[in-house]
């Protein structure tokens, strides 16, 4: 069973079918935020920033949120197959032990040991990021607006249920709740951000594990990242907040023709918040110019448990860390089919293999 699909938008199918699909068309690679999910893209992730990419020497942007931006500053490593190696390793074997008398680990407690994680993978490393001579990178976050402004054990509950029912109404009325702040390497965005309250800042040596820590502190999880150094004050919150799986306008704004999108699925949803609003998980004219490389449903079905490691695992498997280590491994493994399928695809374009987004 083929564990790949391929999907391009109109524009990036008519580019392939014209010009094939060659490193150098790429201008700009996202990152969905999705927690474990994005295990499976780690054999794609080496293969492309360990042997396709170095072919061509454009300059990429890198566009991520949450465990997505993890992905992609570890992208931007010397080595960046190293990294991906042992952020795969990094993140199966993480483990959050509950206090006696508790039946969850509390906020702090995870945000203060996935602090420890970014700084012992990324210290010393920092310059090699930012630095990169090819790669942009971009960390998305949300920051709260009004009431949301500080965490807060009772006004922050109400400020997400004020940010879901605006969202649930219209998308853009959610920025009266939050806004996307990204974090940039250097260099313009590679999207429009007229579609959503954004601001813009500088990713430096001061605010680097600031930014990407608040990148991936999902609510109620991990707590706010206040006061990101050199940017609006504040608390600050995953990514996938508002842009859940980087809807973004990608459109004429790289000057590379093609987004090239490695991703868990088909759908590409705009934010966390419209995961259950399935009138908004389908492709817009934003995508025109995307390929994304999804697994295929029915091979999904083959991997443990039926399905994509995710954060329901931390419950099922919470009195059993080696049990869930052992899964998630498993599905991680199968995933080097993806890059073998997409490498064959490479070498030898079969036009009948990409469907429509």
């Amino acid at each position: 069973m083929k564990a790949l699909h391929i999907y391009a938008g109109p524009k990036a199918l008519a580019h392939i079918e014209a010009h094939g699909l060659r490193p150098e068309h790429i201008g700009v690679i996202p990152a969905a935020a999705g927690g474990p999910k994005g295990l499976i893209l780690g054999p794609l992730d080496r293969f492309l920033f360990g042997e396709w990419l170095p072919q061509s020497t454009q300059p990429i942007d890198l566009v991520g949120a949450s465990i997505g931006a993890w992905r992609m500053a570890t992208a931007c490593l010397d080595n960046p197959v190293q990294g991906f190696d042992r952020l795969s390793h990094d993140y199966i074997h993480q483990e959050y032990k509950v206090p006696e008398g508790r039946k969850r680990p509390s906020a702090k407690q995870v945000s203060d040991e996935f602090s420890q994680t970014l700084q012992a993978f990324y210290g010393g490393h920092l310059s090699e990021v930012l630095n990169n001579p090819r790669y942009r990178l971009h960390v998305v976050t949300s920051r709260g607006k009004h009431i949301l402004h500080h965490e807060h054990p009772l006004l922050t509950p109400l400020g997400y249920a004020g940010a879901y029912l605006c969202n649930a109404v219209q998308r853009k009325a959610m920025g009266a709740w939050l806004e996307r702040v990204v974090f940039s390497s250097r260099g313009e965005l590679p999207f429009d951000t007229a579609d959503f309250a954004t601001q813009h800042m500088a990713l430096n040596e001061r605010n680097f594990m600031a930014a990407l820590q608040a990148s991936c502190s999902i609510p109620f999880v991990l707590q706010a990242v206040h006061d990101i150094p050199d940017a609006p004050t504040g608390a600050y919150w995953d990514g996938g907040i508002t842009d859940y799986h980087l809807h973004l306008n990608y459109n004429g704004v790289a000057k590379s023709p093609l987004v090239l999108y490695p991703h868990f699925q088909k759908a590409v949803v705009p934010g966390w918040l419209d995961k259950a609003l399935k009138w908004r998980h389908k492709a817009t004219p934003f995508l025109d110019n995307t390929i994304v490389l999804a697994p295929n449903p029915e091979w999904v079905k083959t991997l443990p448990n039926g399905k994509l490691p995710d954060r329901s695992d931390f419950v099922t498997y919470a009195s059993d860390f080696e049990g869930r280590v052992k899964v998630w491994k498993a599905a991680a493994r199968a995933s080097e089919q993806m890059a073998q399928e997409f490498a064959e695809w490479l070498a030898n374009p079969d036009m009948t293999a990409v469907q429509r987004l």
